[in-house]
């Protein structure tokens, strides 16, 4: 049985060392894999890379199932999908630590108790924002136009000035200014 090793991190600012520590002195090869915002196996060049080398009996080697993915719950979503494919897993810490061929209850448990837990966070979110509503105060990401901004944008439009320039001039993409163009004012409630 050879073991090929996956490392992932979001982003480029990220330190891998950790993972590399745990998977490089136990696996034939390790595949570094830089990616944030997808799930979707064939998406990922690098772990598709790392899937070309694993042979029947070898194992897809990660330090924890989250590396899979942004969390615990993605990264069981990404382990499924593995599974599906025939690949074999070895997870070396965390909730699903061992060697793993096909789903098993503790995946199950822990996949459910993932999805409570994302679940719990959201509704928790919407109830804190509708309580801020309900005081009068507007919850969420701030926002990137204020009355000012939203007013020149507004002014400078109306004397005939592109998006473009407007973006420059404000100080903001030219998406915020064609999104500030095309929607109502939004009022809290």
């Amino acid at each position: 049985m050879t073991l090929i090793g996956l490392v992932r991190v979001s982003t480029e600012k990220q330190n891998t060392r950790r993972q590399h520590d745990a998977l490089d002195p136990i696996c034939w090869k390790v595949f570094e894999e830089k990616i944030s915002g997808t799930l979707a196996t064939e998406n990922r060049p690098v772990l598709l890379e790392a899937l070309s080398h694993v042979r029947p009996g070898d194992m897809l080697t990660i330090q924890e199932v989250d590396r899979l993915g942004r969390s615990l719950l993605e990264g069981l979503i990404v382990l499924n999908d593995l599974f599906q494919r025939g690949i074999a897993i070895k997870v070396l810490d965390g909730v699903a630590a061992g060697e793993h061929s096909q789903p098993s209850l503790i995946l199950d448990i822990a996949f459910a108790l993932s999805e409570d837990r994302h679940r719990d966070i959201a509704r928790k979110t919407r109830n804190g924002l509708e309580a801020a509503r309900r005081r009068g105060q507007v919850g969420g990401q701030r926002l990137v136009v204020d009355g000012d901004k939203r007013a020149a944008i507004l002014a400078r439009r109306a004397r005939g000035e592109s998006i473009r320039t407007i973006a420059t001039a404000v100080g903001v993409s030219i998406g915020v200014v064609h999104k500030t163009l095309t929607q109502p004012t939004l009022t809290p409630e």
